[in-house]
């Protein structure tokens, strides 16, 4: 069997590593790839959204399933163009991938599902956002309505910082095309959790709750980031909360997408701040979660295979996912000033110096001759597994301890909620 993997991140590394455990043992490409990939997979000289050279590779190779890791091609319809040269594909359409492409889109099929979320409304015009922040209770969430890599929500404790939020975004276009239209949103103070999801379009199988680290520094503090690390299954997502998730979220936001004739196929990511035990919806994406694939994968027991054709054939709700009962904690180490400028092509050591417990998950590097050098904001994600969260949390540190490139940085705290809460 032939496989090729979209992408060239941490999240796309560990899709790889899992679906190469396959007993099926498929031939994988990786289209771009990255230097931890290219262990497990052909990587191509493919740009992940050129999705014309993608299907021509596919037809010319006789490839049998392609596997769609990050948002943009997404976003591009790479799935519609694949279907109709009868190509099997693993992700939504360009239609259903707008429930993370367009954020004013995805509010409005959860007001028309009637899915919890934060009030928010959505301008095209500076001044008028600028206006209507004027009166708007704080702190306030400005959001760049399209695809910004995890970086387009700005949390403002003043109203000056949620002018220069808009300003930034409408005016100065820190985030492109994406901050062209921003939407100011309800800020609600909660504790996050992610529930991703398998679903064909009308079977919904949530996989193990996750909860992300946004921030770049330990405690929480500073910008926000892609993800600076995570940890499954987290405390916060009991059994009654994630079937409450399914039942309030998952599953009604999947049954309106299939009415307004757009099916979601693939894996449907939901955001989700719990406050006072209840679930808000705070963002939809269309594909498994970066850094949270690196913890929620390694757990999955069933062969990724078999689960991605289960949704591909609309045959989910005869297909049983099993999962291993171990916990798994991952810790993103990045570039200095990442998520703002930061230097590549720093030499990375330590790579071959193992610890039994732990994965290195590659997302920012590249081979440069002999050496494995720095090739983006995020490097590496460092996944820990255990018995306990404390025992992955331990195991992944002493992995990244063995690691160093100049300018390293990671957070010391990942997973600290749940350390707190089992205290």
């Amino acid at each position: 069997m032939k496989i090729l993997v979209v992408g060239s991140g941490g999240r796309e590394h560990t899709m790889v590593w899992k679906l190469s455990q396959s007993p099926r043992k498929p031939q994988i490409f990786c289209a771009p790839g990255n230097a931890g990939i290219e262990s497990l997979a052909a990587c191509l000289p493919i740009k992940a959204d050129d999705i014309t050279a993608l299907k021509d590779f596919v037809i010319k190779e006789q490839v049998d399933l392609t596997v769609v890791g990050p948002e943009v091609p997404l976003a591009n319809g790479i799935v519609d163009e694949f279907r109709k040269a009868k190509l099997k594909i693993f992700g939504p359409t360009k239609n259903a991938a707008r429930l993370e492409s367009s954020k004013s889109f995805s509010k409005d099929v959860m007001a028309l599902a009637k899915i919890p979320t934060a009030r928010a409304k959505s301008f095209e015009k500076m001044d008028e956002a600028l206006a209507y922040v004027e009166a708007h209770e704080l702190p306030v969430v400005i959001k760049a309505d399209g695809l910004a890599q995890g970086k387009g929500v700005i949390i403002a404790a003043t109203r000056e910082q949620a002018k220069q939020a808009i300003v930034d975004s409408m005016e100065h276009a820190v985030f492109g095309q994406a901050g062209q239209r921003v939407l100011i949103e309800q800020f609600l103070d909660g504790e996050e959790l992610t529930i991703m999801a398998f679903t064909d379009g009308k079977a919904v199988v949530p996989m193990l709750p996750a909860q992300d680290h946004k921030r770049v520094g330990d405690g929480d503090t500073g910008l926000n980031t892609g993800g600076m690390g995570a940890y499954c299954p987290a405390p916060l997502g009991t059994p009654a909360l994630r079937v409450q998730i399914t039942r309030e979220v998952l599953q009604p936001i999947v049954s309106a997408m299939s009415r307004m004739g757009s099916p979601f196929q693939g894996v449907l990511y939901a955001g989700i701040m719990v406050v006072k035990g209840v679930p808000y919806v705070l963002e939809f994406n269309a594909r498994m979660g970066d850094p949270e694939t690196q913890v929620v994968l390694p757990l999955l027991k069933s062969d990724l295979i078999d689960v991605i054709e289960a949704v591909v054939e609309h045959r989910l709700d005869q297909f049983m996912v099993e999962w291993h009962d171990d916990c798994a904690v991952c810790v993103v180490m990045t570039s200095d000033g990442y998520p703002g400028s930061y230097e590549t092509g720093k030499a990375i050591h330590g790579l071959a110096d193992a610890e039994p417990l732990a994965t290195v998950f590659h997302a920012g590097t590249v081979r440069k001759h002999a050496d494995i050098v720095t090739a983006g904001g995020r490097v590496l994600g460092v996944t820990g597994r255990g018995n306990t969260i404390a025992e992955a949390q331990q195991a992944a540190y002493r992995q990244v301890r063995k690691i160093s490139f100049d300018g390293q940085h990671y957070r010391t705290d990942i997973a600290h909620r749940a350390l707190r809460r089992s205290s």
